[in-house]
């Protein structure tokens, strides 16, 4: 039985209010030239993988929970004697998220696992990189509802990357805004 191709509440929420206030502000003339949300890459540096392989396994296990699929171990790409890594080691893992899942994500770390944060007044404004992707850090991975906090090992951060079509950074910073991005001034 083929599934139903229903959409999220962000991807109804861009076609229906984001694509007319963007087309409003910056005057698009076709459809095409409207940026939108590409993809969402999360990942999680393990720097005490190099002593325990189980630390990898565990950090991966919690990625695999945020983001509804399973990670991609990251592996050292040369040696260094000062950081005690050897070249092909385990010492991270990432996910990258398309489509549903992407719209899913950004979702739910807006409207839930960004108001968890202690002392929490908004994410900073200029993270972008001039192309339109933004990228921002977390210290704590404890702050989305899919981690147990009681089978936790260790707290973790993780950097959160959204990369979009849009052409500049004020393009981009205003597609964030209009997905509710708490952006401070």
């Amino acid at each position: 039985m083929a599934q139903a191709n229903t959409k999220t509440r962000y991807q109804e929420f861009y076609e229906k209010e984001i694509v007319p206030a963007m087309t409003k502000k910056f005057g698009y003339k076709n459809v095409h030239e409207i940026p939108k949300l590409d993809k969402i890459v999360i990942n999680m540096g393990v720097g005490e993988a190099t002593q325990d392989r189980k630390h990898i396994d565990n950090a991966a296990n919690d990625l695999a929970a945020i983001a509804g699929q399973k990670p991609v171990i990251t592996k050292a790409k040369q040696s260094n004697a000062s950081f005690k890594i050897r070249e092909d080691q385990a010492i991270g893992c990432k996910v990258t998220m398309r489509r549903k899942q992407m719209y899913e994500f950004l979702d739910r770390f807006v409207t839930i696992a960004l108001p968890r944060v202690r002392d929490f007044r908004g994410i900073s404004g200029k993270s972008f990189d001039g192309r339109g992707n933004y990228a921002c850090g977390i210290k704590e991975h404890i702050i989305f509802p899919e981690i147990q906090y009681d089978k936790v090992d260790k707290i973790r951060g993780m950097d959160i990357i959204i990369c979009t079509t849009a052409k500049t950074d004020d393009e981009a910073r205003e597609l964030l805004r209009l997905f509710k991005m708490p952006f401070t001034k």
